[in-house]
C-alpha cells in the first residue's frame, strides 16, 4: 500500500513540475477502437486521400507559376525590344530606313504635306539590318558638333546633382535617425509632404526663386533645386533606422565620436542603399526635361535629352544612332550596380 502511494505522489509531483495539476484523460478515439487490419486500411486511405490532394494543390501552384512567369516574361519583352530595335536599327544604312518606316515620317506633322496624315501602306518593322553600316555613327560624333556639346551638357547637369544630392542625403538622414526630440518626426513628416508633391508644383516656386537670385539660364538653376530634393533623404532616412543602435552604443562606448560613427558605422552599413540612390538619381536626371526647357533659355546650354527630339529628322538612321548613344550611360549604370540597386530597395522600402 505504501508502494502504490508513492507512486501516487511522484506522479503528482512530476505533473506539478510540469505545471499540470490535473492528468488528461485517456480519450478513446475510432482509430484506437479499430483492430489491428483495419486500422493499415484506415492509414491507406488517409495516405491516398492526402496524396491527391496534395497533387492537386502543386498542379494549382505549378499553374500559377506558369501564368506568373508568362505575364513576366511578356513584360520584359515589350519593354526590352524597343531598346534593341533602336540598337540594331541604327545600324542600318539611310537607304534601308527610308524604305522601310519613311511612310510613317512623311504622314507626321511636317511631312511631305505639312499635316498628319493616315499611313497608306503598311510600314515594313524590321528589326535586324540587311546591310549593316555605320555611316550615321560617323556623321553624328565627326560631323554633329552639337550633338557632343550636348552629350558633355547632360553629365554637367547629371553628375553634380547626384553626387550632391547624396552628399546632402547622408548628412540629412544621419540627423533624422540621431536627434531624438519630438520636433524630429514633424520635420520628416514635411519632408514627406514635400516628395509626395508633383514635380510640377515645385516648378513655379523654384522659377521664381531662381529669377529672384539672377539664377536663370545657368546650370545653377537647375543643379540645386535638385541637390536639395527629398526622396533620397526619406529612402536613406528609413534605411539608417533599421541598423542595430546597438552598434552605436558599442562605438560610444568605445570613444567615438558623431562623425567616427558616422563615417565608420553608418556610411558601410548603408552602402546598397547609397548605391541605389545613386542609380535611380543618375537615370531620373539623365532624362529630365521640363527643368532645361523652363530654366534654360539658351540653347547651347540644354542637355541631350531636350536636343534628341531635334537630332536631324531628316536622316532617321542618324535619329536612331543618336537615341541608341543616349541609352548607352542609365544602361551601363543600371548593369553595373543592379544587385546594390534589388538589395537597396528591397531592405528599404520604398513607397
Amino acid at each position: 500500500m505504501d508502494e502504490q502511494l508513492r507512486k501516487i505522489r511522484r506522479r503528482e509531483a512530476t505533473l506539478a513540475r510540469r505545471n499540470v495539476y490535473k492528468e488528461t484523460p485517456e480519450v478513446n478515439s475510432y482509430y484506437s477502437s479499430l483492430p489491428p487490419e483495419e486500422r493499415l486500411k484506415f492509414v491507406s486511405r488517409a495516405r491516398s486521400v492526402n496524396a491527391k490532394i496534395l497533387a492537386k494543390r502543386k498542379t494549382k501552384n505549378t499553374v500559377f507559376t506558369v501564368i506568373g512567369v508568362a505575364a513576366i516574361s511578356v513584360a520584359a519583352l515589350l519593354a526590352i525590344i524597343p531598346i534593341f530595335f533602336t540598337f540594331l536599327n541604327s545600324f542600318m544604312s539611310s537607304s534601308e530606313i527610308s524604305s522601310n518606316y519613311g511612310i510613317i515620317f512623311q504622314s507626321l506633322p511636317g511631312g511631305s504635306s505639312g499635316a498628319a496624315q493616315f499611313i497608306s501602306m503598311r510600314p515594313q518593322l524590321q528589326l535586324i539590318p540587311q546591310q549593316v553600316s555605320v555611316e550615321q555613327y560617323s556623321k553624328l560624333l565627326f560631323m554633329t558638333p552639337s550633338y557632343l556639346f550636348k552629350y558633355w551638357n547632360s553629365i554637367l547637369l547629371t553628375v553634380p546633382i547626384v553626387a550632391g544630392q547624396l552628399l546632402v542625403a547622408c548628412l540629412a538622414s544621419y540627423s533624422f535617425t540621431r536627434y531624438r526630440r519630438k520636433r524630429r518626426e514633424l520635420l520628416f513628416f514635411a519632408y514627406v509632404i514635400l516628395m509626395l508633391m508633383p514635380f510640377q508644383v515645385t516648378l513655379v516656386p523654384n522659377y521664381l526663386i531662381s529669377d529672384k537670385l539672377n539664377l536663370l539660364d545657368s546650370y545653377a538653376s537647375i543643379i540645386l533645386p535638385g541637390v536639395f530634393s527629398t526622396f533620397s533623404v526619406y529612402l536613406l532616412t528609413k534605411y539608417m533606422r533599421q541598423i542595430p543602435s546597438a552598434y552605436i552604443e558599442a562605438a560610444k562606448i568605445d570613444g567615438a565620436g558623431e562623425w567616427q560613427i558616422f563615417t565608420k558605422i553608418v556610411l558601410p552599413n548603408c552602402r546598397n542603399a547609397v548605391f541605389a540612390m545613386a542609380i535611380l538619381l543618375f537615370i531620373d536626371y539623365w532624362n529630365m526635361v521640363e527643368q532645361p526647357l523652363i530654366m534654360l533659355t539658351t540653347e547651347d546650354k540644354r542637355p541631350l535629352s531636350v536636343f534628341l527630339a531635334q537630332v536631324n529628322m531628316n536622316e532617321i538612321g542618324m535619329a536612331f544612332a543618336a537615341c541608341a548613344l543616349y541609352m548607352v550611360p542609365p544602361l551601363l549604370v543600371f548593369l553595373r550596380g543592379e544587385d546594390y540597386l534589388v538589395e537597396g530597395i528591397s531592405k528599404a522600402g520604398v513607397k
